[in-house]
């Protein structure tokens, strides 16, 4: 699989997650011993699994649309990668800190959330190192223009191949 069929189904994972965050019928309401976050909007736990809120929804959907933009050539998909990696792995990290478990009131990263973010940074990271990050993931393929001598097969004034050849 290649970078840009990793972008793909990263970007339309998370882009479903997202807007399924933005669902209130997907949400079920948190326990009362969840971390309480500043934005309450949306607040609950996707299909009983993901804590999430609207910002998280709307992290989510970002990412969803870059993947989608990465697939289709219109950025690198090894730097969406790359960056994907970076971001998961610390939000992961995040999420297993007790203080820092809501990104400090803002969004919940914690529970399911951690080994989500956790298998797509590593995910992420195989795909972003695998291969060098080149030029050659181009948006279309430009054709060689520079244009190739073949003999020709009869010359019509001498009946000679060569036109190179001298004459006396």
């Amino acid at each position: 699989m290649k970078a840009t069929t990793f972008a793909l189904i990263a970007g339309a994972l998370y882009l479903a997650l997202g807007l399924l965050g933005l669902v209130p019928a997907t949400l079920v309401p948190p326990p009362r011993d969840a971390p309480p976050t500043a934005f309450a909007s949306l607040y609950g736990y996707l299909l009983g699994l993901f804590p999430v809120n609207v910002l998280h929804s709307a992290l989510h959907i970002g990412v969803g649309f870059w993947g989608l933009c990465a697939w289709r050539r219109k950025c690198s998909a090894v730097a969406f990668a790359r960056a994907l990696a970076a971001l998961f792995a610390a939000l992961a990290l995040l999420g297993t800190l007790p203080g820092a478990n809501t990104l400090f009131g803002m969004m919940p990263i914690h529970g399911n959330d951690v080994w989500l973010h956790g298998a797509t940074a590593l995910a992420a990271f195989y795909f972003g190192w695998r291969a060098r990050a080149t030029p050659r993931e181009r948006r279309r393929n430009v054709p060689d223009r520079r244009r190739h001598d073949v003999p020709v097969a009869r010359e019509r004034r001498l009946g000679l191949s060569d036109r190179r050849e001298s004459f006396v």
